[in-house]
């Protein structure tokens, strides 16, 4: 659930947004009704887990690699 806040409410009460921003809300601060900046909460692990699923992903469209290409590429920047 996405809640709405203006900015003096979000000063006045930071620490319960924080806490309901824990327990799973986003809190978007809005300037007037200009929308500012957005609460949620960060899950570490999510982030690593995308990753990873990222590389798999670009792991699997690449090509294979010989020993070979390997080599030369060690030795491209000694030259």
């Amino acid at each position: 659930m996405t809640v709405t806040v203006k900015v003096a409410e979000a000063k006045t009460h930071l620490s319960e947004l924080l806490a309901r921003v824990e327990a799973g809300e986003d809190i978007i601060i809005a300037r007037g009704n200009d929308p500012i900046a957005r609460l949620v909460a960060i899950d570490e692990r999510r982030q690593r887990l995308a990753a990873i699923e990222a590389v798999r992903a670009l792991r699997v469209q690449a090509k294979p690699v010989t020993q070979d290409e390997i080599q030369a590429w060690k030795q491209e920047g000694r030259r």
